[in-house]
């Protein structure tokens, strides 16, 4: 009961903004945090990549204990808006209910961990019930984009505010153009009273469409929360990324790490990209073992279509066979583009930058921020962008 008692005391000093879906939640959370920052305040940020108040990264040895330290923190310093991501892990283990938030964002619902959910049907289970705890006043941010948002609009409770956003049609917020370039991402937002107050448009300082849906679902939840226009602006703006998401590890050519590991991830990975490309569309990627088996051709498939060149190479492959990995993926392959297949990950990312030219865009999809490689049980130290980093030195040398 202690612990419990610790959790309602400071939920009762917190607004919480909590995100979920299947991509985007880092991202999105981490626009929040800027958000906040840029309105003066002081924010905390708890994500699957870390947790932070303020610039202070908080080291904890669970989950759990992550979870209490960061919101004991930010209460005591005085933080009054905690940016949450939450997974259906989390959910499934009854997050909702013990930290049921003010705000919850919907980023998408896309194929991913039917490992541990059995279904579709069960995966958006999961997430739907950060919506169905929501109180009434509170506010639910859902994409208009994706079929999933009709579904949990239908679960919320009476009373219960519900916002959306669109890079693809109408919406609170939408996009009705889209401009990209290195290093910068220009929203055209479409008339309404926020879009209005927002002057008409949102510039972001990071690469990449996919940032567009996250920044609409932060504006609104941020809006929502109170925090102003100017602050969502400077916010968004201000806005650096977060690592292994479109993170730019050289400019000419262009080469980034992404943590797409999901169809749809690479779908909207790659198709920022190609619009980014004035060459060929280089992609390194591969499945992790023990896990979702009837993606693996899927993915295969979307790099076929739409790279130049795909490098297969080995992701996690835990206890599978690498090999039969890379075979199980190449079975979505209409042979469209040219392959070629390294299982050594260091040699592929090694490869794909050798064959860089000036014009073409490198992505290295698949583990992102992650700093192992598990093989067998055995997790080695192993990072997609200091390879790449130390591939392009190579090469300048």
């Amino acid at each position: 009961m202690e612990l419990e008692s610790r959790f309602a005391a400071a939920h009762r000093n917190l607004c919480t903004i909590a995100t979920t879906g299947t991509n985007g939640k880092t991202t999105t959370t981490a626009m929040v945090a800027s958000i906040v920052t840029a309105s003066g305040e002081l924010p905390a940020r708890l994500t699957t990549v870390g947790a932070w108040v303020g610039c202070d990264q908080v080291p904890a040895p669970t989950p759990t204990e992550e979870f209490l330290f960061t919101v004991e923190s930010a209460v005591k310093l005085g933080v009054k808006t905690l940016a949450l991501e939450v997974t259906s892990k989390a959910l499934g283990e009854g997050l909702a209910k013990r930290w049921p938030p003010q705000i919850a964002v919907f980023t998408n619902l896309t194929r991913d961990h039917l490992d541990m959910h059995g279904s579709p049907e069960a995966y958006l289970a999961a997430k739907a019930q950060l919506f169905m705890a929501l109180a009434p006043g509170g506010t639910a941010v859902l994409n208009a984009d994706d079929a999933s948002s009709a579904l949990i609009g239908e679960l919320l409770a009476p009373g219960v505010h519900l916002r959306t956003f669109s890079v693809k049609g109408e919406a609170t917020l939408a996009a009705r153009a889209v401009e990209l370039a290195p290093g910068k991402t220009t929203i055209h937002l479409a008339p309404s009273r926020l879009a209005d107050a927002l002057g008409g448009r949102l510039e972001l300082g990071v690469s990449g469409g996919v940032h567009a849906q996250n920044a609409l679902g932060a504006a609104l939840a941020t809006h929502a929360a109170g925090y102003s226009p100017a602050a969502i602006r400077t916010g968004l703006e201000a806005f650096r990324g977060v690592a292994g998401r479109f993170e730019m590890v050289h400019r000419e050519p262009l080469i980034v790490v992404d943590y797409a590991h999901t169809p749809d991830g690479l779908v909207g990975t790659l198709a920022t990209a190609r619009e980014l490309c004035r060459g060929r569309l280089i992609c390194v990627f591969g499945c992790g073992g023990d896990r979702d088996k009837g993606k693996r051709p899927q993915m295969g498939a979307i790099v076929d279509e739409r790279a130049d060149l795909a490098i297969l190479t080995t992701d996690n492959p835990r206890f599978e066979d690498p090999a039969a990995i890379a075979r199980d993926v190449e079975a979505g392959s209409q042979a469209n583009a040219r392959w070629i297949v390294e299982l050594d990950r260091a040699k592929a990312i090694e490869l794909a930058v050798a064959e860089a030219r000036p014009g073409d865009v490198v992505v290295i999809a698949g583990k992102g921020h992650e700093l192992v490689q598990e093989v067998c049980g055995v997790e080695t130290a192993f990072s997609d962008v200091e390879v790449a980093r130390r591939a392009v030195g190579t090469q300048a040398g």
